[in-house]
């Protein structure tokens, strides 16, 4: 069984290895139809303590490392990237 992959944003790096990532999800409600956003938290193990709050990660479900911790950090996603420039001949 493959594992869950998961994308959001760090809001906390207080603890020691371990960071606080906030996972937003949108769903329909069930009865009026509109788009609500759901948020849950994870706590994830960061093992060499190089992510901050504020960015945006991913996370991969693992064995259970502690009470909390069942999830890891795998990478940064890049969202402040730039593509590269276009020149366009008029």
């Amino acid at each position: 069984m493959p594992k869950r992959v998961l994308t959001g944003l760090i809001v906390s790096d207080k603890g020691n290895k371990t960071v606080v990532v906030n996972v937003e999800r949108k769903v329909k409600h069930p009865l009026y139809g509109k788009i609500i956003r759901r948020s849950k938290k994870y706590h994830a193990h960061d093992e060499g303590n190089e992510y901050k709050a504020g960015e945006t990660v991913r996370i991969e479900e693992v064995a259970p490392i502690s009470k909390l911790k069942t999830w890891k950090v795998l990478d940064r996603v890049n969202t402040h990237a730039t593509p590269d420039r276009v020149d366009v001949d008029a």
